[in-house]
């Protein structure tokens, strides 16, 4: 990568190892996290939704943090009971709860998202079913309204919240006003939102044009019609598959 810059916003806690791969391929990680991942003040209610898993037949964790957020409300443990069945969307919330040792019995190949894991055999026929998403506060609400249309009972459990961190900006926009930024990775239409605000309108036009890794056609349609130029996506939200993406963006290919 040439010693290339290489914008991580991921939150803080998560970008030790896309950064470590950015540093390992030859560019220079520059970590702005434009995410707080932090946990609800509502450990009862998510206590008592762990302990009543048993009158749902799908549990479905929309993402890591969902599971990890969900273990640390309820003691690092959540039962596992013969009758419910639990979905995950993506491999790297998978791979959380069979750590927790859960079996997963539904989870997408490919495509690490609400519509991917709509098309799997095992979300069709759920009329008459009870499904209990645990996701963050807030966030999209495609998977709950296609189970509903399928005839599903759909409730939520929000474990964690995200918010914008306060940190000083003043590096990147150095960067920036010297036009030594030369990759920008955004993981989420959120992040993508507070990068925007975090930087102020004013500097806007120096983070435009810089090109832009996203990880799903979703985010990088919302960064085009912010005005961004020059956006690529990866092939999944993996860091080995950012990084790779980055590095076809540095070298010009």
């Amino acid at each position: 990568m040439n010693g290339a810059r290489v914008l991580v916003t991921r939150p803080a806690h998560q970008a030790e190892n896309l950064s470590r791969l950015i540093q390992a391929r030859g560019g220079e990680a520059v970590r702005f996290p434009v995410l707080d991942i932090v946990a609800r003040d509502n450990i009862d209610e998510i206590q008592d939704a762990l302990k009543n898993l048993g009158k749902f037949q799908w549990v479905v964790f929309i993402s890591p943090n969902a599971v990890n957020f969900a273990l640390k409300a309820n003691n690092g443990k959540i039962d596992r009971l013969k009758a419910v069945r639990f979905a995950a969307v993506g491999r790297a919330t998978a791979q959380a709860l069979e750590a927790a040792g859960l079996t997963v019995d539904a989870v997408p190949e490919q495509g690490y998202t609400s519509e991917a894991l709509l098309v799997m055999p095992q979300i069709q026929q759920i009329k008459g079913q009870s499904c209990l998403i645990v996701r963050g506060e807030g966030g999209r609400e495609e998977l709950a309204n296609t189970l509903r249309s399928r005839g599903a009972d759909v409730q939520y459990l929000e474990v964690y919240k995200r918010t914008i961190p306060s940190i000083d900006n003043s590096q990147v926009v150095q960067l920036l006003t010297q036009h030594r930024l030369d990759v920008i990775t955004v993981t989420s239409g959120e992040a993508l939102q507070n990068l925007l605000i975090m930087l102020g309108e004013k500097n806007h036009r120096l983070l435009l044009p810089i090109p832009l890794v996203v990880v799903s056609d979703r985010i990088g349609q919302l960064a085009a019609g912010m005005g961004f130029k020059r956006i690529a996506v990866t092939e999944s939200p993996a860091d080995t598959a950012i990084l790779e993406t980055v590095t076809i963006v540095c070298n010009g290919e």
